[in-house]
């Protein structure tokens, strides 16, 4: 979460005149406490209580400022749920997840969507898949880098922990930041696959090279934030086999399918990267994201018990019962458990998978069609992850993307502008992230908003945006 360093703005001369003027009478007319028109300070809590009426508005009207959920291209983030499923959060918002005794129903729930997802993603016995729900992928990758960890030092317990030897995790440099939180916070060194031309994520036999007797796993990325590509997981895997026979190196791979987990399973059935490589230690997800449930919730699970090390597991009675618990942190709503159930029980696998389908043609259409503007060229076109990335056609010199990300955002369209990460930061993109909810009309809407810009953009002496680092609100 973001770090927030105090108020942006010292107080300045004016201030307390316009507070007094800053509720609006109508708020204040049903004030039992008397006719207020003076806000309460923002960085202090206020002396006296406010009726809830007010206190709402205030809150509400700020938070009309923020972005329009449903126009935001940027987030893999569900934006859209159906009514019933927001009626059954509501019911569950004070049902504390972690209580398994008190709730034992939502804890019955929560097993159950392990199970479903060990089948799914096709683990040897399901039964004996072990798994948990989390906050979201993040903690899933804490988790899974920490078993991942825990297994190597203690096969390696003579020679670690000693000064001289330290853990590695290889990946691609285009994993989430997720990974390299990880590593920072346990300590691990972060060996990282760089891009090389058009490939834009890791390449099996470069990721092999980097892997020694320090090596607690590899991570595999099925659907790369930075344009929806997968990872070739079973060719990873094949080379980790290849590195065993030459070496003895026996390297475990954590896939992290924050997106494709919830995708590939439907619409990619013949595609080879889950549990049915028996490489393949663990598997994360975002039930938040193509799991279609709002944030946050994500799942982690392990192919059986010996791929999680039961001393990480910790069990404690003082809310009743005998509840194991793995996780970084420990009370949490259950909602969003309740919700992932119904979702799963209301699609099914069908459902799923006609939606992710409707997702991914949407996203290929407008991929094509943003290609056939001829100002633009495309790195990916939708056909992995419902997603795809494009920057600007070779010719084009009056504009880039930081302009057209500037441009769209004035029609409330949130459409993401970066660099990529080193041996291709020379490469700037837009990224449009089609999720359930962003509907062909809309599809349509964004084109037409791109075509109306596109004859401005094309009359600038050159492009207007100076630092790129703050060009967008967006930040990989």
């Amino acid at each position: 979460m973001a770090l927030h360093k105090g108020r942006p703005h010292p107080p300045r001369d004016g201030d307390r005149e316009r507070r007094r003027l800053s509720v609006n009478p109508f708020h204040a007319v049903a004030n039992p406490l008397g006719g207020m028109t003076e806000a309460p300070p923002s960085h202090r809590l206020p002396h006296s209580p406010l009726p809830p009426e007010t206190a709402y508005r205030l809150v509400h009207d700020e938070l009309m400022l923020d972005g329009n959920a449903r126009l935001n291209l940027a987030t893999f983030v569900t934006t859209w749920m159906e009514p019933q499923a927001g009626v059954l959060m509501s019911e569950c918002r004070d049902k504390n997840m972690i209580d398994k005794d008190e709730y034992p129903r939502t804890a019955e729930l929560e097993r159950r969507c392990v199970a479903m997802l060990a089948d799914l993603w096709h683990a040897p016995d399901p039964e004996a898949a072990v798994g948990c729900s989390t906050t979201g992928s993040s903690e899933a990758c804490m988790l899974a880098g920490m078993a991942l960890k825990r297994r190597w030092a203690q096969r390696n317990a003579e020679r670690y922990p000693t000064k001289d030897v330290r853990p590695n995790l290889v990946m691609g440099v285009n994993v989430q930041v997720c990974w390299d939180k990880f590593c920072n916070f346990w300590e691990v060194e972060a060996r990282q696959v760089p891009m090389e031309g058009d490939r834009f994520h890791l390449d099996p036999q470069a990721a092999a090279e980097l892997c020694d007797e320090n090596t607690i796993g590899v991570v595999g990325i099925l659907g790369s934030t930075f344009d929806g590509s997968y990872e070739p997981i079973a060719d990873l895997c094949a080379a980790l086999d290849a590195l065993q026979e030459r070496t003895g190196l026996d390297i475990p791979v954590h896939v992290d399918g924050a997106s494709g987990g919830m995708v590939a399973p439907f619409l990619d059935e013949d595609l080879v990267w889950d549990f049915r490589l028996p490489r393949v230690a663990s598997i994360n997800t975002s039930g938040h994201k193509y799991g279609l449930v709002y944030p946050g919730v994500g799942w982690a699970l392990w192919r059986d018990a010996e791929a999680l090390p039961e001393e990480l597991v910790f069990r404690v009675n003082y809310l009743g019962g005998d509840m194991p618990t793995f996780a970084l942190n420990f009370s949490r709503p259950g909602a969003q458990v309740v919700a992932q159930y119904y979702t799963f029980l209301r699609l099914g696998r069908e459902g799923y998978r006609a939606v992710q389908q409707t997702a991914r043609d949407i996203a290929g259409s407008l991929a094509e069609r943003v290609a056939a503007l001829g100002d633009f060229r495309l790195l990916t076109r939708g056909d992995q992850l419902p997603v795809f990335a494009f920057t600007t056609a070779d010719h084009v010199t009056a504009y880039d993307v930081f302009d057209v990300s500037r441009r769209l955002r004035e029609g409330g369209w949130l459409v993401p502008a970066y660099t990529f990460p080193p041996h291709r930061e020379d490469l700037s993109v837009l990224r449009v992230v089609c999720r359930n909810g962003f509907s062909a009309d809309m599809a349509d809407l964004l084109l037409a908003d791109l075509e109306r810009l596109l004859p401005e953009l094309r009359r600038q002496p050159h492009p207007l945006i100076r630092d790129k680092g703050a060009a967008t609100g967006f930040h990989h």
